[in-house]
């Protein structure tokens, strides 16, 4: 994420700058924010991601980092590295390209994005009301965070090497190392 001073823009501001941009542009609430790029190892972690994900659930669509997600209860509009869907798709009422009800997300971190990934960003997709859980891979290590929603609000847990991520919604299960598999960390 870019660190520079921005101006408050509106939202069909950010759709008409993202429509002439050359990189992925986030949208918060007024600011613009270009992404940062993806090293080798973030690109092969969101695409094995994806890969686990499409197998296990053939039922449902199984998205990349191309489609955008929006979170209408705190005005953003961001590019998850991978993204779920199962059942009808619910667009943005402002922006018919932005998905508003995914079931799961994916975030891998970066060394620029963790902490914004792990903190500001996972609340506000929190917001989510269709969303169950947020899956944050780490770029450090193999390690996938496990944010679920529950009864009673959000679970949090860590799932290492030789560890499973578990979902109860989708139903899921899978290795952590499936995702880590040939990767060579930064």
């Amino acid at each position: 994420m870019s660190t520079a001073p921005q101006l408050h823009h509106s939202y069909e501001d950010y759709l008409s700058v993202l429509e002439r941009s050359d990189v992925k542009l986030e949208y918060c609430d007024g600011l613009i924010d270009a992404m940062a790029s993806g090293t080798p190892a973030h690109a092969e972690l969101a695409a094995n991601t994806i890969a686990v994900l499409k197998r296990l659930l053939s039922s449902c669509a199984v998205f990349s980092s191309d489609l955008k997600i929006r979170v209408e209860a705190v005005d953003l509009a961001a590019f998850p590295d991978a993204s779920v869907l199962c059942g009808a798709r619910q667009v943005s009422a402002i922006d018919r390209n932005a998905l508003t009800n995914p079931l799961v997300l994916v975030e891998v971190t970066s060394s620029s994005t963790e902490e914004y990934d792990r903190g500001a960003k996972l609340r506000h997709y929190q917001r989510i009301p269709a969303l169950s859980a947020v899956l944050i891979v780490s770029h450090r290590a193999p390690r996938i965070t496990v944010v679920r929603r529950t009864a009673t609000g959000w679970d949090e847990s860590e799932e290492h090497g030789g560890g499973f991520v578990e979902l109860a919604e989708p139903r899921l299960r899978f290795a952590v190392d499936e995702v880590y598999a040939g990767v060579v960390l930064d």
